[in-house]
C-alpha cells in the first residue's frame, strides 16, 4: 500500500495550462484527420475510430500526474499560529 500512497496526484497551474493545450491540440487534430479520412473512404465509422484513438492518446498523455505537468510548484504560505487573536 505504500506504493499507491508514494504516487505524486497533483499538477500545478501551468501544468494544467500544458496539459488543457495539448488535450485539445489533440483532440482537434485526430478529429479533422478522421474526418477527412471517413470523407475518403465513405465510411463514418472510420471518422469515429480515429476520434476514439485520438481521445485515449490525449486521455494518456493528459490525465495522470506527469512530470512535466510539475515543474512549477507554488510557494504556499506558511500557516499562522492558532493560538494568535487578532486585536480588532
Amino acid at each position: 500500500m505504500d506504493f499507491f500512497t508514494s504516487i505524486p496526484t497533483h499538477i500545478d497551474y501551468v501544468g494544467q495550462a500544458k496539459a488543457e493545450k495539448l488535450y485539445r491540440a489533440i483532440i482537434t487534430l485526430f478529429s479533422i484527420v478522421g474526418f477527412i479520412w471517413g470523407y475518403i473512404v465513405q465510411q463514418f465509422s472510420q471518422s469515429v475510430y480515429i476520434l476514439g484513438a485520438g481521445f485515449i492518446l490525449a486521455a494518456i498523455l493528459t490525465l495522470p500526474p506527469w512530470p512535466m505537468y510539475r515543474r512549477n510548484p507554488l510557494n504556499w504560505q506558511n500557516p499562522r499560529n492558532t493560538e494568535e487573536k487578532s486585536t480588532g
